[in-house]
């Protein structure tokens, strides 16, 4: 029996026309439909509207209706295909990896650099290999583009023209596509922990903030003043804030005994933070900063954003955040 996969379709460049005002989200899936056909092999697909929307317009409340329709069609498909613009596709990838957790189907992200109506685009392929992988029973939530698949809260979108716009951040390609066919290494799969239980509650009350010399702690403290409870930081180097001069990490001292949460990353694309290391990070980490590791800035943002969802417990906030949920970081705190 031939595999039955969904396609949703969110709007972006692969669907995009041109307009007036320049491309615009303008092609429903049934415009589509000859060009999905054409790639869909032997699989059956069916095919959905969900928005018609440029990634840059996509929100957080569309990362939690987008996750309940995925759980409502779950049982109904071997496999579900989201197109998506690339702009913010990987915050969604990653965020459906946490609201999804443990889902029993493959759900793969794709979207493209032309439009599917140019006849040198990027889009066929790309919807070629997503579909093929929501055909491989690998359960997870997983991001297809230029003939590769990443894990959806491990890819990063890292060149803004090329069609090799993703790469998996500090975590192996979870399949690639050669004259040998599609090859899928699923010792990279993250294994399911528990049964499925969507989970698409989150907190918008998050912000990111990425260090630069010259930054002063009145930033931060007016970013409390407006009732966030939730701070992302891009750090220097493996983690390194100022503590002379501006005391910017006394400032997070005072945070976070009022009751926010801050996270502290790297500006570095690659390898990850390690606060342990410098006085500059240590310092951090003694006034009660956690630490993203390897996360991507997608993942580490989206699931601040996911856990405050859940919870306003510290205790439960520290330890969501310290383990690994979905294969967001592999290095764990010592």
């Amino acid at each position: 029996m031939n595999k039955k996969i969904l396609i949703i379709n969110t709007g972006g460049t692969l669907s995009a026309v041109i307009k007036k005002n320049g491309l615009i989200p303008g092609l429903s899936v049934h415009d589509m439909k000859k060009e999905l056909e054409m790639v869909s092999g032997d699989t059956d697909i069916e095919i959905e509207d969900f928005c018609s929307l440029d990634s840059a317009n996509i929100f957080p409340e569309d990362w939690s209706a987008l996750a309940q329709k995925i759980s409502d069609c779950r049982n109904d498909y071997d496999g579900i295909v989201v197109i998506h613009g690339t702009d913010t596709l990987a915050y969604t990838s990653s965020m459906l990896s946490f609201m999804l957790r443990n889902i029993g189907i493959p759900v793969v992200i794709t979207g493209s650099q032309l439009s599917i109506t140019n006849p040198v685009a990027d889009a066929m392929e790309n919807c070629r290999c997503a579909i093929h992988m929501a055909a491989s029973k690998i359960p997870g939530v997983f991001v297809a583009f230029n003939r590769k698949v990443m894990l959806g809260c491990r890819a990063s979108k890292v060149r803004s023209l090329s069609f090799d716009a993703f790469e998996s951040i500090n975590y192996p390609n979870i399949a690639t596509i050669s004259s040998l066919g599609m090859k899928i290494d699923s010792a990279y799969v993250p294994e399911r922990t528990g049964i499925f239980k969507l989970t698409s509650t989150y907190s918008d009350k998050v912000c990111m903030l990425k260090m630069f010399p010259g930054i002063h702690r009145s930033l931060v403290e007016s970013i409390a003043d407006q009732g966030y409870k939730g701070l992302y930081i891009e750090a220097y180097g493996i983690g390194g804030m100022p503590f002379l001069k501006h005391d910017f990490i006394g400032t997070l001292d005072k945070l976070i005994q009022g009751g926010m949460t801050v996270v502290v990353g790297t500006q570095c694309r690659y390898e990850g933070s390690k606060m342990d290391v410098y006085e500059t990070g240590k310092r951090a980490l003694e006034v009660g900063a956690l630490q993203a590791h390897d996360m991507t800035g997608e993942a580490a943002l989206t699931k601040l954003m996911w856990i405050l969802g859940m919870t306003d417990d510290v205790k439960e906030i520290r330890d969501y955040y310290t383990i690994n949920i979905a294969g967001e970081m592999t290095s764990s705190p010592v």
